[in-house]
C-alpha cells in the first residue's frame, strides 16, 4: 500500500473513532443530565354543560370555538311550566356542541363540553427507574406534534401518586401465579409556557426533562 492511501486510511480510521466517542459521550451525557419520552399527551381541564331538566331548549346559539364564560347562561330549557337556566360551571372553548335550538333534551343530557385552552399542560408517562431523578419544579423541554417547529419550555407541575398499571382494569398477574417483573409508569404533569394557537388537546407531545 502506498504511503498516501495508508496516512488517507488512518486518518480515516482515527476519525471513524472520534465520532464513535463523540457519540458515546453524547448519549451518556443525555442519560445522566435529562429524562426523555414520547410517550406523552397535550391536556387540560375538561367540562360539561348539562341539561337542568327535561324539555325544550330555547335560545342555544353556541357553536364550537365559541368561548364561555363561568356562570354565564347560554340557553334554557322550558318544562313543567317553568323555565330553568342553562349555564356554564367554568370558562373554556365548546370543543363539541351536540345540540341544536328548540330541540328536545333530557335532564343531565350533555348539551356541550368545553376545554380550557388557556391553562394547557402536558401529561407524561415517565419510567418509573427513572423517576427517583426527578421533582416538582424541573425545567422541560416539550416539542408538540401539531407544531414540531417550535420548542415549548414547561416545568413538572405534579408527579402522580401511584403507576399508571393501578388504574388498568386488567390485573398484572396471572392465575398460574407466575410473576413476570415489567418497568411501570407514571404520569407526570408538566405545564407548558406560551402555548400556539396550534397546541391542542389530545396531541402527542415529546418531553425532555434537565434533572
Amino acid at each position: 500500500m502506498k504511503k498516501g492511501r495508508l496516512i488517507f486510511a488512518n486518518t480515516v480510521g482515527i476519525v471513524v473513532v472520534l465520532a464513535l466517542i463523540a457519540v458515546c459521550f453524547y448519549y451518556y451525557y443525555q442519560g445522566q443530565n435529562y429524562v426523555k419520552t414520547d410517550e406523552a399527551t397535550v391536556t387540560t381541564d375538561f367540562t360539561q354543560i348539562v341539561s337542568p331538566v327535561t324539555g325544550k331548549l330555547n335560545g342555544w346559539k353556541e357553536e364550537e370555538g365559541d368561548k364561555v364564560e363561568m356562570g354565564k347562561q347560554l340557553a334554557s330549557v322550558s318544562g313543567e311550566e317553568k323555565y330553568l337556566p342553562v349555564t356554564a360551571e367554568q370558562g373554556g372553548t365548546i370543543i363539541k356542541s351536540a345540540v341544536k335550538d328548540q330541540q328536545m333534551v333530557q335532564a343531565g343530557e350533555v348539551l356541550a363540553q368545553t376545554a380550557d385552552r388557556n391553562h394547557l399542560f402536558v401529561t407524561a408517562n415517565i419510567k418509573e427507574t427513572e423517576l427517583a431523578d426527578i421533582k416538582k419544579g424541573d425545567k422541560v423541554d416539550i416539542t408538540v406534534d401539531g407544531d414540531s417547529d417550535v420548542k415549548f419550555e414547561g416545568k413538572v407541575e405534579k408527579i402522580g401518586y401511584a403507576a399508571n398499571s393501578v388504574f388498568s382494569q386488567l390485573p398484572s398477574q396471572n392465575s398460574g401465579g407466575n410473576y413476570t417483573k415489567v418497568t411501570q409508569k407514571v404520569a407526570v404533569k408538566i405545564s407548558i409556557e406560551n402555548p400556539s394557537d396550534k397546541v391542542l388537546p389530545g396531541m402527542n407531545a415529546e418531553v425532555k426533562l434537565s434533572i
